[in-house]
């Protein structure tokens, strides 16, 4: 399913509240991204019980129940699970992952509230969630007439909300940090191949890690944990900035003239980060218009275009990902420093011999 309008972790407890407490509502996101976490706090601020149900964990008897007789009838009796007398929210998790006899049997629970003779208390709420196909992630065909008995919110990852979250339930001090200087990278689009990626849940892993090793986490082991959870070029990032930490040695000391780029072959993910930082901090500082240029920025446009040289000593690959054009084939980086940068590179260059 495709969103045409997506909102961020921040705004879905407003929207349940004026939503789930009428009608059943549906999530849709990304795998990683907290749809889980957001039902179980928001039924909490409700103070109601979150009962989960797992679509891919269930049989169709499992929500049926099985039969008992009862005065010469027979009789099905729903878990206890479900069967409840106080009011609680019902959450559905991987609801369209699971097989269509299991999404039948939740039909009578969606659309009407109950199971065999048994209903909802009044004040009980139902929420679904799942993934979409475009995930990479098992999803299947919702039926139409349930679609349209379910209010459907589209959910994306934010990097803000998710630091507010952080900050207060003890995320690691290194990737709070991290992910406030690049944001872009808490989420990355699920991959065809069975390889990690970043999401909010794999950071929260890796930060469970880092907790967990503490002050003898060594080198071999970040890059082992890291490569484990994140996407491999976040990985890869992610270890060079916490080699930074643990050594100091940072971009502005670089740019300041105070260090140079790390040449040496185990430094190649420090050398990775430091350029990656850098093509931020030009597209950041750098006006579109070179007329809009203040003096500070034309010393720090020369500077740069003095310190691709050098980088390109270093390493003529990683120099060409700082000019890259970004993931859609568009300049990152404003056209007339481009084309300054292509016109006094070789004398500068030149200069260096």
């Amino acid at each position: 399913m495709q969103a045409a309008v997506t909102v961020t972790p921040a705004r879905v407890p407003e929207l349940l509240l004026g939503l789930a407490t009428v009608r059943p509502v549906f999530l849709w996101g990304a795998p990683g991204i907290g749809k889980s976490s957001l039902v179980r706090s928001f039924a909490e601020s409700l103070g109601l019980e979150c009962v989960s149900l797992l679509g891919t964990q269930l049989a169709p008897e499992d929500l049926i129940g099985v039969p008992q007789i009862r005065d010469g009838r027979s009789v099905f009796c729903p878990p206890e699970a479900i069967a409840r007398e106080e009011p609680y929210c019902l959450f559905l998790d991987e609801l369209n992952a699971a097989t269509p006899d299991v999404q039948k049997a939740f039909y009578s629970l969606i659309l009407d509230r109950r199971i065999g003779g048994y209903e909802l208390p009044h004040g009980s709420i139902v929420i679904g969630a799942g993934n979409r196909a475009s995930d990479n992630a098992l999803a299947r065909p919702i039926a139409s007439a349930l679609v349209n008995r379910l209010t459907h919110v589209h959910l994306r990852a934010s990097a803000t909300d998710w630091l507010a979250w952080a900050f207060g339930n003890d995320i690691h001090p290194w990737i709070t940090d991290y992910i406030t200087d690049r944001p872009d990278h808490l989420w990355s689009a699920p991959p065809k191949s069975e390889e990690p990626f970043s999401t909010p849940r794999s950071w929260h892993m890796l930060s469970d890690a880092l907790h967990s090793f503490g002050e003898d986490l060594d080198e071999e082991a970040l890059q082992v944990i890291a490569h484990g959870t994140l996407t491999p070029a976040h990985a890869t990032a992610f270890c060079g900035y916490a080699k930074i930490v643990r050594s100091r040695f940072g971009l502005e000391a670089v740019i300041k003239g105070d260090a140079r780029w790390p040449s040496a072959v185990e430094d190649r993910d420090l050398l990775y980060f430091l350029a990656e930082s850098f093509r931020g901090r030009l597209a950041k500082e750098l006006p579109a218009s070179r007329e809009h240029a203040s003096p500070s920025a034309m010393q720090f446009a020369h500077r740069s275009k003095a310190l691709l040289v050098q980088l390109a000593e270093v390493s003529v690959e990683v120099a060409r990902t700082v000019v890259a054009e970004d993931a859609d084939g568009l300049p990152l980086l404003p056209s007339w420093f481009l084309v300054e940068a292509a016109r006094d590179l070789p004398r500068l260059v030149e200069a260096r011999r």
